[in-house]
């Protein structure tokens, strides 16, 4: 966590503020890593979760975009509306409403969110790896045995963007959990 502090306080602000990304495939430990340096820091946090479906890695990014990015690099509040888990687990409803504050520094935590459109809108970008057999053992004890196949599908979606994107290519910081 130490080298991951100095990385971010070294970083670059854009815009006024460090977006810090922390990306890589689900189940890697990015959740765990970006509570850990929002604590380190007094860092605001912006979750992808809140964003994603799990059929769908492109169609919420404008609205993320628009919502948080935009907001936050022009020195406002981001307001956006999060994804209705609970009421819709494999559709895309959204529900309520949440707002980060802005503040100098903002840990963005999530699947894609260092993507080749953040690149100059990022402060730094952080890539989390772990392998793939981990991943689905913490995915599965997560949501459960019965998202097997979802998992599964869900990680050939992943790896199939991350090579495209060339994402873990153009991290500032890589970690193996």
């Amino acid at each position: 966590m130490e080298s991951l502090v100095r990385a971010v306080r070294c970083a670059e602000p854009v815009g006024g503020v460090r977006i810090v990304g922390i990306d890589g495939p689900s189940g890697s430990g990015k959740t765990t890593l970006a509570a850990g340096l929002c604590r380190a820091l007094g860092a605001g946090l912006v979750q992808i979760d809140d964003f994603v479906s799990w059929d769908d890695l492109h169609g919420w990014w404008p609205r993320f975009e628009r919502q948080v990015l935009d907001p936050l690099l022009a020195g406002r509040d981001a307001r956006y509306q999060v994804r209705d888990w609970e009421g819709d687990e494999f559709g895309r409803s959204l529900k309520g409403w949440k707002t980060t504050a802005h503040a100098p520094l903002i840990v963005v935590e999530g699947v894609t969110c260092t993507r080749a459109r953040t690149v100059g809108r990022v402060a730094c970008a952080v890539w989390v790896e772990a392998p793939a057999a981990t991943r689905l053992r913490r995915g599965l004890q997560r949501d459960g045995e019965s998202h097997r196949a979802l998992w599964q599908r869900w990680q050939a979606q992943e790896d199939a963007f991350f090579r495209a994107d060339g994402t873990r290519d153009r991290a500032d910081l890589i970690i193996d959990t």
